[in-house]
């Protein structure tokens, strides 16, 4: 087995000088990935006044977990706290939930991992992540990402929404070959806490897919919905 990479800090992207942190966005990147991939969602949601953490893959570093519960303790961070998965990081997010960990005000889950998938090659799994060229760039240009770490679910934490009390965000793409809807569909099935949200034509890594924007705007919808009550009260009607 490979030995693990060392721990980094998280990447951090915060809000504009002279604006008021509405909340903080602790990320858990998924398989293969380390924190400097969600740059453009960060930073997207700095813009909003959202501060940013992002963490590695968690199957990678094992410290991941802990970083989290640590700056979700972190009180010179403003909350509400909530915490965004991708892939790996999704289940690790609603891990940490179901274990009470303390701070967390709301769960983002984006391409939940279900059954495990073999891309063959590395353009398979590029396009599989993302339709986006930008992304899709960056990751083939990356030297600090993992290739072929999609072709193994082995070791990620049992999913036990059961056990999460708080609101929970479920992005998921339509066309997602390496988490297919309707598995993921069924997972989240009977869990009222769960609010699914689905992108037409969008592939496995939903955050940095060819619906970025969608997706942010999304986030950020219920992200100002929790900042008014925990009940999620809406905000906007008859939005396309």
């Amino acid at each position: 087995m490979p030995a693990s990479p060392p721990s980094r800090p998280p990447s951090s992207w915060n809000e504009p000088e002279g604006l008021a942190a509405r909340g903080t966005i602790i990320v858990l990147a998924g398989r293969g990935e380390h924190g400097r991939v969600y740059e453009r969602f960060g930073r997207r949601l700095a813009f909003d006044a959202y501060r940013v953490r992002a963490l590695g893959d968690p199957t990678a570093d094992p410290s991941v977990p802990d970083q989290a519960a640590k700056l979700l303790a972190d009180e010179s961070l403003p909350g509400p706290k909530v915490l965004v998965g991708s892939d790996s990081g999704a289940r690790y997010a609603a891990h940490l939930a179901a274990e009470q960990t303390p701070g967390i005000d709301a769960l983002i889950l984006a391409g939940l991992p279900t059954d495990p998938w073999e891309s063959g090659s590395w353009e398979t799994e590029v396009e599989a992540r993302t339709a986006c060229p930008t992304h899709q760039g960056r990751l083939t240009n990356d030297p600090e990402f993992r290739r072929g770490a999609l072709d193994t679910t082995a070791g990620l934490p049992e999913l036990r929404l059961g056990l999460v009390g708080v609101p929970v965000l479920a992005l998921h793409g339509t066309d997602d070959k390496v988490s297919p809807l309707d598995q993921a569909l069924s997972a989240y099935a009977g869990h009222p806490g769960v609010r699914t949200v689905t992108f037409n034509g969008g592939r496995h890594d939903v955050l940095n897919d060819a619906l970025h924007r969608t997706a942010a705007a999304a986030v950020v919808l219920f992200l100002e919905r929790l900042r008014l009550s925990p009940e999620l009260p809406l905000i906007a009607e008859g939005l396309a």
